[in-house]
């Protein structure tokens, strides 16, 4: 049997047929490859965050407040070296429109100090908004930090960390008749005791929403280190501030309240400077 010859302008036209038929119509049909959502999405665009960029995270902390949280800077006896302990060294970052930090590492006669400053700015990819991207973002960060629950103030100022009993064991043990047992140096040992209002919490007033928490290194031959972090939300930017204090003497215990007082000065400024 002869086949029958292909003829291109008949296929041309079942093609456009059978376009045809998956076409939108004239009165509004939805084509095949259409997204119904797209107007919707169009119309109801997510809002952008207040923040467009960040500013430059180691000129942010002025000489003064440096002097309280790095005593280490006014003891550099060389003017290069001190201007350069100052300007901090910038984190590595790879996108400045999204993420900066700046960091400082100071010695002292008494202690070793350290200073983080990290700011994020949040953008959203969907149909959530800037703010509420950061939101979510937030909420993952004071999670991960895995604050305790609130404790009540008159047991927990009676109460001392189980991680620094092993540093004034010597002398809870001496004896209550020994003139040694009152003497002042026995005190030097003892801020292990924290009370309620220096536990890691929540704060209510820096930014739309912040949190700090506290933690002491494990007990050991070394010094002692504090690590006070507070971090703080303001529209669409999450700001960070790690104050680090590691005793130079074995058995002296970093201060908490005059360290929190020092980290939640930073993070007040910090949050005026962005609001301004």
């Amino acid at each position: 049997m002869q086949r029958k010859a292909y003829v291109p302008g008949a296929a041309a036209l079942l093609v456009a047929l059978l376009a045809g038929c998956t076409s939108g119509s004239d009165d509004g049909g939805i084509t095949d490859d259409a997204n119904p959502g797209d107007a919707g999405t169009a119309s109801a665009a997510a809002e952008p965050g207040r923040y467009r960029t960040l500013p430059e995270p180691c000129a942010a902390i002025g000489q003064s407040t440096l002097d309280a949280l790095l005593p280490g800077i006014p003891q550099i006896t060389d003017e290069t070296q001190r201007e350069k302990a100052y300007e901090g060294e910038p984190t590595v970052t790879f996108d400045t429109d999204r993420k900066v930090g700046c960091r400082w590492k100071v010695e002292s006669t008494d202690a070793t100090d350290r200073l983080l400053v990290d700011l994020e700015r949040v953008v959203s990819y969907d149909a959530a908004s800037d703010d509420s991207e950061a939101e979510g973002v937030f909420a993952e960060k004071q999670e991960a930090a895995d604050l305790p629950e609130p404790t009540d103030s008159e047991s927990s100022t009676s109460d001392v960390s189980s991680d620094v009993s092993s540093d004034v064991s010597s002398e809870s043990a001496t004896p209550s008749s020994s003139p040694s047992s009152s003497s002042p140096s026995s005190s030097s040992t003892s801020p292990s005791a924290t009370p309620s209002d220096l536990q890691p919490r929540l704060l209510d007033d820096v930014g739309d929403e912040a949190f700090l928490d506290d933690a002491l290194s494990s007990s050991g031959s070394t010094a002692r280190q504090r690590t006070v972090t507070v971090a703080f939300r303001t529209s669409n930017v999450i700001v960070t501030i790690v104050y680090e204090e590691q005793s130079a003497t074995v058995g002296v215990v970093p201060d908490s309240e005059e360290m929190q007082d020092r980290a939640r000065e930073v993070a007040s400024r910090l949050a005026d400077a962005l609001a301004g």
